[in-house]
């Protein structure tokens, strides 16, 4: 897994996001519209009532204020929603002369509730006459009571407002929260190893998931038994056929002491070479199966110093005929943690492609250093180096790298890869600092207490 996601619009988080977040705010939409439109209806029916009670309140007075002063202040009163209250009549049905009559109201206005236009003004009116004959309109404009319920309504569903975001971003995180068992789960399978085919664990994941957890597995299993199959294979094929070879070089070593023309010793010779780059294929494929199926478990502490010396013992000789000068930087004596076979095939591969990669004459330096938790081996040589583009390639097995001039079997770095992995220690390629060509190789291992 690259560890990409794909797109935004098929992803199941997203989607399952978006659905319910349209579902909430459309719900809270139609919730806010009814509490709106209740709340203002409310709000209208409450002011008519308060215009009832005091069309009631001022109906029940026995007579009506003589002067038009008096009518005036009574029927200017303002109880905070600039209700106006207008005497029709006085106590003997007569209509009342002055500042109450018209404009304000016309004649007609039957008693009850009404909506009575003014001009360009609307009012909501209340007239009641009194047991006394009384008439008084209670009136109040509809622009102000308009303004007054919506008031009260957008108080009702603000908090609808509110809650709605709020729930969305709720369900956001909640959906995250659940779909995180899930990417705990991919960054576990990008961190594996290639040898890592270990089944998954399905029990902190949501049991939707399960039969995908298991089909998962029972590929992963397939695939272990697939590969063991394929390297048992190559391991058989490869012992099987060390026997035959054995058997051929020897002939041809009686061979070379026997007389011969020269050109028939030419042809043998180029027949024995043969046959020793094929023990050495055998060799490093039974080498890559061994390591293919071995495992870390018995690891213990092992002297790099000491596997560097004893691989140098058997490569000193090769270093010598090809007269480069080949050495170890430094007295440092780290201890990592592995199995010292694994760390002697490691440190003899690196080493022997470096001296069979660099040409005659030149440098091959062996440095360790050591630092908080990992113990570092830098194998630097003078040779022709692996380009940036094929530093990833190399380590599979068989890839060679063209236009170099050596002969090899491809599976050198694939078995030094493989071992690295088991010891969980990690290789990278470089070029070395100051240098315009060579190859440095750098392994670090993890290290081991003393």
């Amino acid at each position: 897994m690259d560890g990409r996601q794909g797109p935004l619009a098929s992803s199941l988080r997203f989607r399952l996001s978006l659905w319910i977040s349209i579902a909430i705010l459309a719900g809270a939409a139609a919730a806010g519209w009814y509490s709106y439109s209740e709340a203002t209806d409310d709000a209208h029916r409450e002011q008519d009532t308060q215009l009832q009670q005091i069309g009631y309140l001022l109906s029940r007075i026995e007579a009506a204020p003589a002067s038009p002063m008096a009518r005036e202040r009574v029927g200017n009163v303002d109880f905070e929603a600039r209700i106006v209250v207008r005497f029709l009549a006085d106590a003997g049905g007569r209509p009342l002369k002055g500042p109450d009559r018209a404009p304000y109201f016309p004649k007609g206005l039957k008693d009850g509730m009404q909506t009575v236009t003014l001009g360009l003004e609307e009012w909501r009116v209340f007239v009641r006459t009194g047991e006394t004959g009384i008439r008084v309109a209670v009136a109040q404009q509809t622009v102000v009571r308009d303004a007054a319920a919506r008031a009260g309504a957008i108080r009702a569903v603000t908090p609808i407002l509110i809650l709605g975001p709020l729930l969305v971003l709720m369900v956001a995180l909640l959906v995250r929260a659940m779909f995180q068992p899930l990417r705990t789960l991919t960054a576990q399978l990008e961190g594996r190893q290639g040898h890592e085919l270990v089944e998954l664990d399905r029990s902190p994941l949501p049991s939707e998931v399960w039969p995908f957890v298991t089909a998962i597995n029972q590929l992963i299993a397939r695939t272990v038994r697939t590969m063991a199959l394929q390297r048992r294979f190559i391991a058989d094929a490869a012992h099987e056929l060390r026997s035959p070879m054995t058997a051929m070089s020897l002939q041809a070593e009686r061979l070379a002491a026997s007389r011969m023309p020269d050109e028939a010793r030419e042809r043998l010779g180029a027949l024995s070479a043969g046959l020793g780059r094929t023990r050495v294929l055998l060799d490093q494929l039974l080498t890559l199966a061994r390591t293919q199926e071995s495992s870390n478990d018995g690891a213990t502490a092992v002297s790099l110093k000491n596997a560097i010396h004893d691989c140098l013992e058997d490569l000193v000789p090769l270093a010598e005929a090809k007269r480069i000068d080949l050495g170890v930087i430094g007295d440092a004596d780290p201890l990592i943690l592995g199995q010292a076979v694994d760390v002697g095939v490691l440190v003899k591969n690196l080493i022997d492609n470096a001296i069979r990669y660099t040409p005659e004459g030149g440098r091959v330096d062996v440095r360790v250093a050591q630092d908080a938790g990992r113990v570092h081996l830098h194998v630097i040589d003078t040779g022709p180096g692996i380009p940036e583009s094929e530093r990833e390639r190399v380590f599979d097995p068989f890839y060679r790298v063209l236009g170099n001039g050596q002969i090899g079997s491809g599976l050198g770095l694939a078995i030094t890869r493989t071992i690295a992995d088991q010891i969980g220690a990690t290789i990278t390629l470089d070029t070395p600092a100051g240098e315009a060509g060579g190859l440095s190789v750098n392994v670090a291992f993890p290290a081991a207490r003393a």
